[in-house]
């Protein structure tokens, strides 16, 4: 008999902190959604970074690690001179895409909302 144990994201302790650390920033976000798209197929890194406007390099390097690392994405390299380095969404990572579609979702239809309220408090708005 399999045991599942869930976590307990108010115990400063809980690895479910860490993992929303991870998946909840809008580099992964993006990552995943680009990723989601060409399921089951794959993506270059260089097709990635020119797909996801503003990120840098490292960051996109950084993402990709740890989505790799947490098992949500899958690397293959080809051994050619420069090595072909692509990625993919594994099953864990394609069911990250529906939440994170519909968070993507949620703020694009009340952002400006968010931006009503904080031109309200006072607070510099988010660049579009």
């Amino acid at each position: 008999m399999t045991t599942r144990s869930t976590g307990d994201l108010f115990d400063p302790r809980c690895p479910t902190r860490q993992l929303l650390d991870r998946i909840g920033t809008k580099w992964t976000s993006m990552a995943v959604k680009v990723l989601a798209e060409a399921a089951p197929g794959e993506v270059r890194f260089a097709e990635l970074r020119r797909r996801i406007p503003g990120v840098s390099q490292k960051m996109l390097s950084v993402t990709l690690h740890s989505l790799v690392r947490d098992g949500l994405v899958a690397r293959r390299v080809e051994p050619t001179v420069p090595p072909r380095v692509h990625y993919g969404l594994t099953d864990l990572g394609l069911s990250l895409e529906v939440p994170l579609a519909a968070l993507r979702a949620w703020a694009e239809e009340h952002m400006a909302e968010i931006d009503r309220s904080n031109a309200d408090a006072g607070v510099s708005g988010f660049d579009a």
